[in-house]
């Protein structure tokens, strides 16, 4: 990377590909100068600090596609990085669950799925065996992920931002990104805390990137599509019933995972998440409104046609966060002992979901690209797990746009 020598690099977002990929290129190239530019006043408080802290192995995703290349190695170097940080995580393994037989072959799938993907120690078990592990857990079959795990993020984030300082590299909060500028050969980003100039622009906006791309100059088709996951918790006296981490065999007609159970880090089961359009792409409290993103995406008509091709599972969806019965009853498929009673409000977040404009959800990760741009579009789940291996394949790409 010789020609990046004494470069500067602004990185717009300081989330967890953000942060990974500021420290990957000072870590690769010492005489580089990285900032990260963080619009909040603390690092990771989206996407970062709001999803299930789980370190995802690689199981579902098409083999062959990035998301499994980089998940498999991802969690491996990430579990590395948390024991060298002292960050609290740990690899406590997951069931996938068939419920009833016809989720059997689906579940086959996953499991030459997962072993085309170089996942260790699969192992099929049958109901009994489920059991064993999950003793209130339904099922005919189950497949058992031993490398899965859990982690906290948040402490990850802060982690990374130790290591970027130490590396010499700035992190400036408060810092959000209102105009980007081209000076020359140069980049101007004006912030309120006043005007940051580099010769490189590496836009890792999450939630917003797609914006920061428009505002770089970039023409996008896809755009990005805020969904809010809620969960809830399981009462203390009831979190017996999961040991670890429980989760469904995906739903062929819709393209979210459905809810699952997960263990935290810090204690506790969360139970979760349901899917529903975000009315603000931060909006984590239930009503919370931003005209600006609501008619965004209402303007947009790839949210159309994926509505009218997903009609019965979105709408589904709705219901169920309306209807703390109805996300019982989904969650009492994997364990039947689930009552309404047992639940108390979680968690939220919003994923963003980048979407083409014909209603397809964008599934692996994807970048644009501009002379001394780069542009992370879509890191979807397992975009935190895989953070540190994303951040490699950042750096070899900011390597190709530098002109």
């Amino acid at each position: 990377m010789s020609h990046m020598k004494s470069r500067r690099v602004i990185v717009v977002g300081g989330g967890i590909v953000g942060l990974a990929a500021a420290y990957k290129l000072l870590n690769n190239n010492p005489e580089l100068s990285v900032t990260v530019l963080e619009k909040e006043d603390a690092v990771g408080q989206h996407q970062s600090g709001h999803n299930s802290g789980v370190l995802h192995a690689g199981l579902y995703y098409q083999p062959g596609s990035s998301k499994a290349r980089l998940a498999v190695s991802g969690i491996r170097e990430m579990t590395q990085f948390c024991q060298a940080e002292g960050v609290p995580h740990e690899i406590c393994g997951k069931v996938v669950v068939a419920v009833t037989e016809d989720e059997v072959p689906r579940l086959q799938d996953l499991l030459a799925r997962g072993t085309a993907n170089g996942l260790r120690g699969l192992k099929w078990l049958s109901g009994a065996e489920l059991r064993e592990i999950e003793p209130h857990a339904a099922g005919v079959a189950a497949v058992q992920v031993p490398e899965e795990g859990i982690v906290d993020y948040s402490k990850v984030c802060l982690a990374l931002v130790r290591r970027i300082r130490g590396l010499g590299g700035e992190v400036l909060t408060n810092s959000g990104v209102r105009r980007l500028e081209k000076n020359g050969a140069a980049w101007i980003a004006h912030t309120p805390r006043g005007d940051v100039a580099a010769d490189v622009l590496l836009n890792c906006a999450g939630l917003q990137s797609d914006r920061v791309a428009r505002m770089a100059g970039l023409e996008l088709s896809m755009q990005i599509v805020p969904f809010r996951g809620v969960y809830y918790k399981l009462r203390a006296h009831r979190t017996h019933l999961v040991r670890n981490l429980i989760y469904p065999v995906p739903n062929p007609s819709f393209p979210f995972l459905g809810v699952h159970f997960t263990r935290m880090i810090g204690g506790g089961i969360e139970a979760g998440p349901n899917a529903v359009l975000a009315l603000s792409r931060e909006g984590y409290r239930f009503g919370q409104f931003s005209l600006r993103d609501l008619a965004q995406s209402l303007a947009f008509r790839g949210l159309w046609r994926f509505l009218m091709k997903y009609p019965g599972e979105s709408w589904k969806e709705v219901r169920r966060s309306y209807s703390k019965e109805m996300f019982c009853r989904a969650l009492g498929r994997l364990v039947p002992e689930i009552a309404t009673a047992d639940l108390e409000p979680g968690t939220s977040g919003v994923r963003a979901q980048a979407m083409y404009p014909n209603g397809e959800l964008v599934q692996d990760f994807v970048f644009g690209e501009g002379p001394n741009q780069l542009h992370v579009l879509n890191a979807p789940s397992p975009g935190a797990t895989a953070s540190l291996s994303i951040a490699d394949e950042i750096v070899r790409k900011l390597e190709q746009v530098m002109s």
